[in-house]
């Protein structure tokens, strides 16, 4: 459905997108408060000249601010940054202490949970390690692992009364890459999902079993990176997870190779009884059609199969003014969820231009209303 915006150069602005002239915008993440307010978590980090680009950007200074509406899709307001890398802090020895991003919001039985991801420097490595040539950079991205937050309302989270978490609620079980990596499992490991990194969690309530399952990526080279998913069971939404050694939405490209993806919102459809994911399809090879969004389904979380349609959008963004723009960029799919099952609003980060190399701040949340066909 067209969304409120109009395009100014690089960038798009009006009521349903989120910008910053002072800072890169990214993933949003969305929940409908007791107040009946729409309260969105979102990933930032300042630009400028004097700063780094995008790519090193968000690895080395992300954050998490808080933003919040009267509407599920549009007029969301910038109120304060909620989490930071703790190093900021003067804590440079916390998991968390570089960087925070990959915001996920939920609320499970009258609570509401931050799942994020973080990560600190673990320091130039010795001389003929396999790490020894990786910048801070690399080092830090590598060193990426998932944690939560649990806090009563959003006034909570904004004044800081909540426990922030010494610990990763989940760590990478191996770390399998042919050269170049920091802290590499012995010769012969075999990968697990959870491989070098844990990132992009999603995570839903099981009725079935009463399970919470926290989906993840982790990251292969074979040779070439790809990006790969696992699951993880708890009873608690706050742990402890305990992943599995399945591969999730396990869809295989002509050469018997897991399809590149990344970034999946999954819920649990109340009226179908059956799970739903939307995530990032890097190629095409999971739909057969081009790069978008995909779909997949699935009846007990862990075995994924491809519905009828699974392309889910396409990288384009159709305007209040009925133009549509192709969009470089379109990932970081969140969902508000209807009482019914149905998503009823995306949230997508995004960018019209070839983000990665820019220092300009010329990226965006943006808010697209969803119907049913």
């Amino acid at each position: 459905m067209p969304v409120a915006a109009i395009q100014e150069g690089n960038i798009l602005s009006g009521p349903s997108v989120l910008n910053d002239p002072d800072r890169f915008v990214w993933g949003g993440s969305v929940v409908k408060g007791d107040d009946g307010k729409y309260h969105m978590i979102y990933n930032t980090f300042e630009c400028g000249d004097s700063l780094p680009e995008f790519t090193n950007g968000w690895v080395l200074h992300s954050k998490l601010a808080y933003a919040v509406s009267n509407h599920p899709e549009r007029d969301f307001e910038f109120k304060k940054i909620v989490l930071r890398g703790r190093a900021l802090d003067g804590d440079s020895t916390a998991w968390d202490a570089q960087m925070v991003s990959n915001p996920h919001l939920k609320k499970f039985n009258g609570k509401y949970y931050l799942y994020f991801i973080g990560s600190k420097d673990p320091g130039i490595q010795p001389p003929d390690s396999p790490g020894a040539q990786l910048n801070k950079r690399n080092r830090v991205q590598q060193n990426q692992k998932i944690g939560v937050i649990e806090f009563d309302s959003f006034k909570d989270l904004v004044e800081g009364n909540f426990e922030r978490p010494d610990t990763p609620l989940l760590s990478p079980r191996t770390r399998v890459k042919p050269d170049n990596i920091v802290f590499p499992s012995p010769e012969g490991t075999e990968p697990k999902p959870d491989n070098i990194i844990v990132v992009n969690p999603s995570v839903e309530y099981r009725p079935a079993d009463e399970k919470y399952l926290l989906y993840f990526k982790g990251n292969f080279y074979d040779p070439n990176w790809r990006g790969v998913h696992g699951v993880a069971l708890s009873d608690l939404p706050t742990g402890p997870f305990t992943p599995l050694d399945d591969f999730v939405f396990d869809m295989r490209t002509e050469d018997g190779k897991i399809a590149s993806a990344e970034d999946p919102y999954v819920w649990y459809h109340n009226t179908q009884e059956k799970f739903y994911a939307v995530f990032k399809d890097f190629s095409g090879k999971i739909t057969g059609r081009e790069a978008g969004l995909a779909l997949l389904e699935s009846d007990d979380g862990i075995k994924w199969v491809k519905p009828e349609n699974p392309f889910f959008m396409k990288k384009q963004v159709v305007l209040q003014s009925g133009d549509s723009i192709k969009v470089n960029r379109l990932e970081r799919p969140q969902l508000l969820i209807g009482s019914n099952g149905d998503p009823k609003v995306l949230y997508a980060a995004c960018s019209i231009i070839n983000i990665n190399p820019t220092k300009k701040g010329e990226s965006f949340n943006v808010q697209i209303p969803l119907r049913k066909k």
